[in-house]
């Protein structure tokens, strides 16, 4: 199987980094280059052009920051792709977004799964990300040894596309606000002086406690902020959320609340750190 994985960041190099592990064939592309060339130490090949990219590749993995990425390389790249080749649209593009990208790939013809991705960097280098997908079920079979490398699971949404990016809405949506959450509370422990870490070993084992309250919180404690998902990644994806909130005639109260804190901490500075910092918008 040849893959190619278009955009190289955190989660794109990660992702291309488990599919090589699997001994499958992988070309990267990324536009600014530097990005992309570390993977040719792993047996990556680097493509400086994203027709090139494409045009021998059985699986082509898009994994770029938002829609408007994603439809533009989608135009140039879809006419270079072979006949039998499927296209997998792993971003965060929201309700409208999926549903252009759908339209692009059958107004050239290519087969196309709408499958964004549950996790961070480091679920993407240990092949561990939960694949959310949607489309034609004919096309599991061609694509499950890449998904297979890449994911721990894969979960199949529904044969409609853009039920997959639905889907990862309302996953980010519990996200963003346990963060938030998190992060108000730490510093209301600041606030209030407060032992931080008091907070973290309350909840440690109990019921209203988890494993992310304790990564989180750890990096806060720690001023830990390496991004695996940043604070303006999340912003992106609030405003996603928050349209589709709005177009299902739902109240956008808590989601308003979320991007409000999200975007202080952006403003603070904190922009391109985890997501964890914001704390700093409080």
């Amino acid at each position: 199987m040849r893959v190619t994985v278009l955009g190289t960041g955190a989660m794109g190099a990660g992702m291309a980094q488990s599919l090589l592990r699997e001994d499958i064939e992988v070309t990267v592309w990324n536009r600014t280059v530097e990005r992309s060339e570390p993977l040719a130490d792993d047996g990556a090949t680097v493509a400086l052009d994203p027709t090139a990219a494409v045009a021998d590749a059985d699986v082509v993995v898009a994994m770029l920051f938002d829609a408007a990425s994603t439809l533009e390389l989608m135009a140039t790249v879809l006419p270079a792709m072979k006949k039998d080749a499927v296209f997998v649209q792993c971003a965060t593009v929201g309700v409208d977004g999926a549903a252009r990208t759908a339209e692009v790939a059958a107004e050239h013809g290519v087969a196309f799964l709408d499958c964004p991705v549950l996790g961070t960097k480091a679920p993407a280098e240990q092949g561990k990300l939960v694949m959310l997908a949607s489309g034609d079920p004919a096309l599991r079979e061609r694509v499950q040894p890449a998904f297979e490398a890449m994911a721990a699971k894969t979960i199949w949404v529904g044969d409609e596309l853009g039920l997959g990016s639905k889907l990862k809405l309302v996953c980010n949506a519990w996200i963003a606000t346990l963060a938030a959450a998190v992060g108000q509370s730490l510093a209301l422990a600041k606030g209030l002086g407060v032992d931080q870490q008091l907070m973290l070993d309350a909840f440690d084992g109990a019921a209203a406690g988890s494993p992310y309250l304790q990564m989180k919180g750890k990096a806060i404690v720690e001023s830990s902020f390496a991004p695996q998902f940043s604070v303006d990644g999340v912003r992106k994806d609030t405003g996603l959320i928050r349209d589709a909130i709005e177009a299902a005639g739902l109240s956008t109260v808590l989601v308003d609340g979320v991007r409000a804190a999200f975007d202080a901490a952006s403003e603070a500075g904190h922009g391109d750190d985890d997501m964890a910092a914001v704390y700093f918008g409080y």
